[in-house]
């Protein structure tokens, strides 16, 4: 069976997950993180040397990357509906969970770790202000790319990158800023909670 070490308050252990849940996977979650197990024990190092989480143990392979846990889940039960086979299709899909993992998680973390973390670290009232406007900005090009694209982020297709910005987006809704009007965002996320319970079991589950 499937393990996947990680805790379930973790935003990229709830892209793992999710996608399981869509896919059907059966899987068992060890806790691993603050308050569980450290990721700082030897075992898990061993796994994972950047001792951050979700990893996950699938038989033989071995891998860390919550996206890419995703692809492989996908690719793996040869679920082309949520990673295309298409190269263009699937390079859009891949595309969009790429920004979510660089452009849009870089613009939140100041902002998210002062406000909902209360993070000590974190308390640079400037910084704070700069990374909610970043991430008010971010959201925007998500917005934007919803009008273009129709009912999901890559077309008229749940995706892969659904799941993952769907995540990123709760978290955003969920962070007390002051956030821009985008009924786009809005109307999208209405529509995942309709078609998949992963989303109300993992996105929309009060945890940010």
């Amino acid at each position: 069976m499937l393990s996947i070490l990680g805790k379930s308050t973790s935003i990229n252990v709830r892209k793992v997950l999710w996608t399981c849940a869509e896919i059907g996977v059966p899987f068992e979650l060890e806790e691993w993180g603050a308050g569980f197990r450290s990721t700082d024990d030897p075992d898990f190092l061993a796994l994972n040397p950047n001792a951050m989480v979700p990893v996950i143990r699938d038989g033989d392979v071995v891998l860390w990357e919550s996206n890419t846990i995703c692809r492989y889940l996908a690719g793996r039960h040869q679920r082309h509906d949520l990673l295309p086979q298409d190269a263009g299709a699937r390079a859009l899909v891949e595309q969009w969970m790429d920004w979510q993992a660089g452009e849009l998680n870089n613009a939140w973390r100041y902002a998210f770790m002062a406000l909902v973390r209360r993070s000590p670290a974190h308390g640079d009232a400037a910084a704070v202000a700069h990374s909610a406007a970043n991430w008010n900005r971010h959201m925007l090009i998500l917005e934007q790319q919803l009008v273009r694209s129709g009912a999901f982020v890559a077309g008229d297709s749940f995706t892969l990158a659904d799941i993952v910005l769907a995540l990123s987006a709760n978290r955003w809704q969920m962070t007390p800023i002051d956030r821009p009007h985008t009924p786009a965002v809005d109307a999208w996320l209405a529509r995942i909670a309709l078609r998949s319970a992963g989303f109300s079991r993992y996105c929309r589950n009060g945890t940010a």
